[in-house]
């Protein structure tokens, strides 16, 4: 049997775990009769807005295909629909899981406690966590086995169909939750006084469907389209591997190529099981619970991949140590990201509260910025790393540190999309009037979630700068190839063209584009959100009193509206500045772009994800009564939610958008590669 297949039936046996674990779910106890008429809005509301961005894309989609098919070639076209369609997928069935999970959360903190509302949410995420692994693998797999030898390059499509998706997926997500959370927030905790999903607020089921969209399905067609990239770049780079400064034979380097695949296959497994050990420490704490899966799946990973490695016999070539260095470096980047988001940054924002709003907002972007020095210096020690262990390869190994960095992407994934399962269980446990000691069990299992994300979203921003210059390492090696074909010479980036140089400028210019794009976005659809839910307040009697029921149709519409609406030209200018910059100034000046924006938009990314999630947990430190003498209602508390206020639309929305930005550059960079040539 070809190695291929070993990829497709692991695939086939994460994505049917996937689906046990939906059952099992699905059989828990749901509450009274109140919490699941509330989670059935929170399901209708995610599932329209998810359908309706779909419709869109199917467009979007064919648009795209048409161009590749006649201009690339149909092969390419096949991979980019499948690419799309898988990560489609993906978003669908977490929804779906985590739609469920939320109200039997809930249930779960009031029947079991804490160990077992634990144990329900993150199963719910783990469906969202296996079902981009499994597609990944299944889907990477299956066009390697079909397009393996001379077509090997048309796999890219996949890679380009997976980010395109994703990106569209994340800004309208982002867009949606933050438009919704902000609106809620503004009018509902700062003007009426009343809590965090108070039935009261009119916005509060739009904030809870946000969740959803934006921080289930956005992240995780996020995280899929850096698992893909990141095999996919491996495999290409794979194709010019060297031993000794000379091309390896045929043999060696096919090896190479499959090293990614059974490797992940084998990080697959590895998630399995470690998303199965939380069981076996279910009864400590939660943090300490999920780092210690995490930690089990990431051994089990790293002694998979030691295997596959000899039994290719690529160890030698410095393979395993290449996806060791990623590795470190992810769970690095993850330990940084929770200091800064859960450590003494947070104590100090809070602290900045007592002052008022200015010095949050000061301390907060202070500290945002001080955060991606470590992260950045780690993400190069892991490039440095991977590059000495290959010194006859060094882009290879920068690219199978990406594949070590994101091989356990299926618990990494769970813990993630754990987060807003906890956090939609406690707003239900608010609207349904669980009792105080039920909110308190969900608060801390979603302060965790707070975490938990903003270490997903470092991961993600790590691997999205590790896979981009994989990817970018492919482009320039397919240019190569194709000025060599043509009797030209090879690409030249250097920085003394000015080419080179103006391309390196618009390429950093991006990532600034795309952030102001989002953020405006976020603002004009939360200043209709506030208005429409200023407007109930004043206009529909007895809301306050509670003895009239709020419209929440009408902010979930106004929500879903803004973001179809605003998604669309952020995603475009990604999708355009590669062709334009390469077809006009030259394939050089695209490399530029690329290095550009990369840089830019890392940095970017980094910033925004971390200042927002340490503003919002200094927002919930405040409310726990941790800073002395102040409580919910305070002034500092007031000042502590603007800081999480436009935190909001940082971490949620225009920081995450930056690490599918730079990749999708990078991709279409190279699928387009012989155009430019």
């Amino acid at each position: 049997m070809q190695m291929e297949w070993v990829t497709i039936v692991v695939g086939a046996v994460g994505l049917m775990s996937a689906f046990l674990i939906y059952g099992f779910i699905k059989r828990q106890p749901e509450g009274n009769e109140r919490m699941r008429e509330i989670a059935a809005a929170i399901r209708e509301g995610a599932m329209a807005f998810l359908f309706a961005e779909y419709k869109i894309l199917v467009w979007f989609v064919i648009a795209v295909t048409a161009i590749l098919w006649f201009f690339i070639g149909p092969k390419t076209a096949i991979a980019y629909v499948c690419g799309g369609l898988c990560s489609i997928l993906a978003g669908f069935f977490g929804m779906k899981a985590a739609t469920l999970a939320n109200v039997r959360t809930t249930e779960a903190a009031k029947v079991g406690g804490q160990d077992r509302a634990l144990i329900i949410s993150f199963f719910g995420g783990s469906v969202m966590g296996l079902s981009v692994a499994s597609l990944g693998v299944m889907g990477v797999g299956a066009f390697f086995l079909w397009y393996g030898g001379a077509d090997v390059q048309h796999i890219a499509g996949f890679s380009m169909g997976a980010s395109s998706i994703a990106l569209f997926a994340r800004v309208g997500g982002g867009i949606y939750t933050k438009s919704a959370d902000v609106g809620s927030d503004l009018v509902g905790k700062i003007e009426a006084g009343i809590p965090e999903d108070d039935p009261r607020n009119p916005g509060v089921i739009a904030d809870l469907v946000g969740d959803n969209v934006g921080d289930v399905a956005g992240m995780g067609a996020d995280l899929f389209e850096s698992y893909v990239g990141a095999i996919i770049s491996a495999i290409l780079l794979g194709i010019a591997f060297k031993v000794g400064g000379e091309a390896a034979s045929a043999d060696i380097q096919r090896n190479m190529m499959l090293f990614p695949l059974l490797s992940v296959s084998g990080g697959l497994i590895a998630s399995l099981l470690g998303i199965g050990s939380i069981k076996l420490f279910e009864k400590i704490d939660p943090a300490a619970a999920l780092r210690y899966s995490t930690f089990v799946a990431a051994g089990l990973f790293l002694a998979a991949t030691w295997f596959v490695g000899n039994m290719l016999d690529v160890n030698q070539y410095g393979a395993f140590l290449g996806v060791l260095a990623g590795t470190v470096g992810g769970i690095a980047i993850g330990l940084l990201t929770e200091y800064y988001t859960s450590g003494k940054p947070v104590t100090q924002i809070a602290e900045s509260a007592k002052t008022g709003p200015a010095t949050v907002m000061i301390k907060g972007l202070a500290i945002g910025m001080e955060s991606t020095i470590a992260p950045v210096l780690a993400i190069c020690a892991a490039m440095g790393a991977a590059a000495w262990c290959m010194p006859d390869n060094p882009l290879y190994g920068i690219s199978v540190a990406a594949v070590g960095m994101l091989g356990t992407i299926g618990i990494v994934m769970s813990v993630d999309a754990y987060g807003p399962i906890a956090d939609n269980a406690g707003g239900i446990a608010e609207m349904s009037d669980a009792g105080p000691e039920i909110r308190k069990i969900t608060d801390h299992l979603d302060s965790l979630g707070n975490t938990t994300a903003a270490m997903g979203k470092g991961f993600a921003i790590g691997s999205a700068a590790l896979t981009a210059l994989a990817l970018y390492a492919a482009f320039t090696q397919a240019v190569d190839a194709g000025l060599l074909a043509a009797g030209k010479p090879p690409i030249s980036l250097d920085l003394t063209d000015v080419k080179v140089v103006i391309g390196t400028f618009i390429g950093g210019l991006v990532p600034f584009l795309v952030a102001a794009l989002t953020m405006t976005a976020v603002g004009d659809a939360a200043f209709d959100m506030v208005n429409e839910i200023r407007r109930q307040f004043r206009e529909i009697k007895g809301i306050m009193e509670g003895t009239a029921k709020p419209e929440y149709g009408h902010c979930v519409q106004i929500a879903t509206f803004a973001a179809l609406r605003k998604m669309i030209v952020p995603a475009v200018a990604a999708l355009i500045v590669p062709p334009i910059v390469g077809l006009t100034l030259g394939p050089a000046a695209l490399g530029g772009a690329l290095a550009g924006a990369t840089v830019v938009g890392v940095m970017l990314a980094i910033m925004m994800a971390n200042a927002g999630g340490a503003w919002d947990n200094a927002k919930k430190y405040i409310e726990k009564g941790s800073l002395a003498g102040f409580k919910k209602g305070s002034d500092p508390h007031k000042a502590a939610v603007v800081g999480d206020t436009v935190g909001d639309p940082f971490k949620d929305t225009s920081g995450p958008a930056m690490n599918i930005l730079i990749k999708l550059m990078s991709v279409v960079s190279l699928v387009l590669a012989p155009l430019f040539v």
